[in-house]
């Protein structure tokens, strides 16, 4: 539940963008242990309508964590994941978090939107160095949370807006559910992978955490044309059918 009094600055974890979302008018609450901004003040079912159009989420502050190098995807698989062989596809997980294959020996993870964090924090408390050699190969981790902000654009009209900043079509009977395009958005680098909710195009937009204001104030402004709004995670999870 969001609640007025609750304050970013307060948790050690929270969005990058924390002030310019409370400029926005963003409602707090706490999800596993992190601030996340759960609406805007419009309310549930106007905000879900909103995402069902175009909207945008923050979702940087929830988990997610990678692998990489040789062995990763076999010593993930003896973890219990589920990953194909080809790339750049997001491989669902039973928890209802993704495997994001990124190259042959290169795993990005994120969690589902229930945010539990479960999977996540077991396997990078799993990964341990062999204590002598020969060690086996076991790839390495990457600290993605760290690394990476983590937008999500949802909406039949997602598609057009990313039109105007990215050179990959991204409409439905071109790019599939679950496809991944490691391109440019906005002129910077950038990880997009479709990953539709109740019917709805979404899609999860990964980039530099250092360049979050920026990114923010590009996708709002290509947005702008197509009646586009930010909306929080509550109203994503309806759309998915989690809330």
């Amino acid at each position: 539940m969001a609640s007025a009094a609750l304050v970013p600055a307060g948790h050690r974890r929270r969005s990058f963008i924390y002030r310019v979302l409370d400029g926005i008018g963003a409602e707090w609450g706490t999800v596993d242990g992190v601030a996340m901004p759960l609406g805007y003040g419009r309310g549930i079912e106007t905000e879900t309508a909103d995402a069902r159009r175009i909207g945008l989420v923050e979702l940087t502050p929830l988990p997610r964590t990678g692998f990489k190098g040789a062995g990763t995807v076999d010593w993930l698989k003896g973890q219990g994941l589920t990953i194909g062989e080809p790339a750049n596809i997001a491989y669902p997980q039973a928890g209802g978090e993704l495997a994001l294959k990124l190259a042959a020996t290169e795993i990005f993870l994120i969690d589902d939107l229930a945010a539990t964090g479960t999977m996540i924090e077991r396997l990078d408390a799993a990964w341990q160095w062999a204590p002598a050699a020969p060690r086996p190969a076991m790839g390495y981790p990457m600290p993605r949370r760290e690394s990476h902000a983590w937008f999500a654009v949802t909406g039949e009209r997602a598609p057009g807006m990313f039109a105007k900043i990215c050179g990959v079509d991204l409409r439905p009977h071109k790019f599939e559910n679950r496809r991944i395009a490691q391109t440019s958005a906005a002129k910077m680098g950038a990880v997009i992978v479709r990953d539709d909710l109740g019917g709805v195009p979404a899609y999860h937009l990964l980039a530099d955490m250092a360049s979050s204001e920026y990114l923010w104030g590009c996708l709002l402004d290509a947005m702008a044309e197509f009646d586009g709004a930010p909306v929080g995670l509550a109203a994503l999870r309806r759309l998915a059918g989690k809330g």
